[in-house]
């Protein structure tokens, strides 16, 4: 029931945060200005402060998704995987990235604007955002998130 009522809500955000066309409405694709992009908060399965914009696609069905994450000074996003390849881009700010069970800031990559990182498939990662940090993630949908440990997971506490 609980997860019933996650995915709902992420569902909900990413309607509310999509981007007003969408590449099947208009074969020619689309644009999305920086200046005309729908922030909002990001899915309840993310630690509370960071926002979230959908740029393309739908998060929460199949397909290829484009989104971005802002988050602000100090973020972090402790280990997890996701079940298809995530492709991250820095937008702005500092992104600092590491593979492992636990968030070990020592481990972590520093990754700057126009940087990119790969994170395969199942693999736990986790994040830090040393300053405030805009992100650019490409991956396919169903976006799932699963926290290494449990605990960690920001929805269950809500």
């Amino acid at each position: 029931m609980r997860n019933a009522v996650l995915a709902s809500t992420f569902a909900a955000v990413v309607l509310l945060l999509a981007p007003a066309g969408s590449v099947a409405d208009d074969a020619m694709g689309h644009a999305v200005r920086a200046s005309d992009m729908k922030w909002g908060p990001a899915p309840p399965v993310f630690p509370k402060g960071a926002q979230f914009a959908v740029l393309s696609g739908d998060p929460s069905k199949e397909g290829l998704f484009v989104v971005r994450l802002k988050a602000p000074a100090g973020y972090k996003i402790p280990a997890h995987n996701h079940p298809t390849d995530e492709l991250v881009t820095v937008i702005s700010g500092a992104f600092a990235v590491g593979m492992g069970d636990k968030l070990d800031e020592a481990k972590a990559d520093q990754l700057k604007p126009g940087d990119f990182a790969s994170l395969p498939k199942n693999m736990n990662h986790f994040a830090t955002f040393p300053q405030e940090t805009v992100v650019e993630i490409s991956s396919t949908g169903p976006f799932k998130m699963t926290y290494v440990n449990p605990a960690d997971n920001p929805a269950m506490t809500q």
